[in-house]
């Protein structure tokens, strides 16, 4: 017997764990193969004699002082059509994602997002690795977080006691 598929909206809330990400809105977009978020300041670094890549993130929308800077494994560097039709190269990571209470190892790729409402695209290889479907007409169906900021700066006072 099949495990129902959990239902989703045409937004979500989502977190990245090992990255210090504890909660960004994600745009569901069936149309795009690989999740991606917003990414600047980019830099490929060796750690230990394997290759990551260092990269600072605005994760909520509408907020430029909440800065945070991750390093992830550097899973590939290759072309990807954008939204615009343009093929550019971008780094990939692979990581922990939280959608809801599932947690996949998700492959997102790193672009620069700043003209866009939304940090994150949520694509089709997680939302069939994390078994959702869609309901475009809903939002936020795996929860809602009406005060993100207070969970950084939780997190950020827990390190500091």
């Amino acid at each position: 017997m099949r495990k129902a598929k959990t239902m989703i909206g045409w937004e979500e809330w989502c977190g990245f764990p090992e990255l210090g990400l504890h909660a960004i809105k994600a745009k569901v977009d069936t149309g795009a193969k690989t999740s991606s978020i917003h990414a600047y300041d980019i830099k490929p670094v060796t750690k230990h004699g394997q290759k990551y890549v260092r990269f600072k993130i605005h994760p909520l929308q509408k907020n430029k002082e909440l800065e945070i800077e991750c390093m992830a494994p550097l899973a590939d560097f290759r072309s990807v059509t954008s939204s615009n039709g343009q093929r550019e190269k971008r780094y990939v990571i692979k990581t922990p994602m939280q959608l809801g209470d599932k947690t996949i190892e998700a492959e997102v790729t790193l672009a620069s997002r700043h003209k866009m409402t939304f940090r994150m695209l949520l694509g089709r290889d997680a939302i069939c690795k994390a078994k959702l479907i869609v309901d475009p007409v809903k939002s936020c169906l795996l929860g809602k977080i009406k005060n993100p900021i207070e969970r950084y700066t939780a997190a950020e006072q827990g390190e500091t006691q």
